[in-house]
């Protein structure tokens, strides 16, 4: 289940990450959900939505980190 705009993202992640965070999350969760397709695609019993959030938060987490409560983008 593709997202086609941020707005459709979960709640933990809308209520959570930036704009920009939110985007780097749905294309990642985008591209991931295509990749991941078929099961011998994925690692173990991981389904294909679960796969495709934790591709998601691996690419959020390559240019956010979290300080308290706050996702914070990195500095280059």
């Amino acid at each position: 289940m593709p997202y086609d705009k941020n707005s459709d993202l979960p709640d933990n992640v809308r209520d959570n990450l930036p704009s920009h965070a939110q985007q780097i999350y749905r294309k990642a969760f985008n591209s991931a959900w295509d990749e991941y397709k078929l099961p011998e695609d994925r690692r173990g019993d991981s389904g294909r939505e679960e796969t495709a959030h934790k591709v998601a938060w691996a690419a959020v987490k390559k240019e956010y980190h979290k300080e308290g409560d706050e996702w914070v983008q990195d500095k280059s």
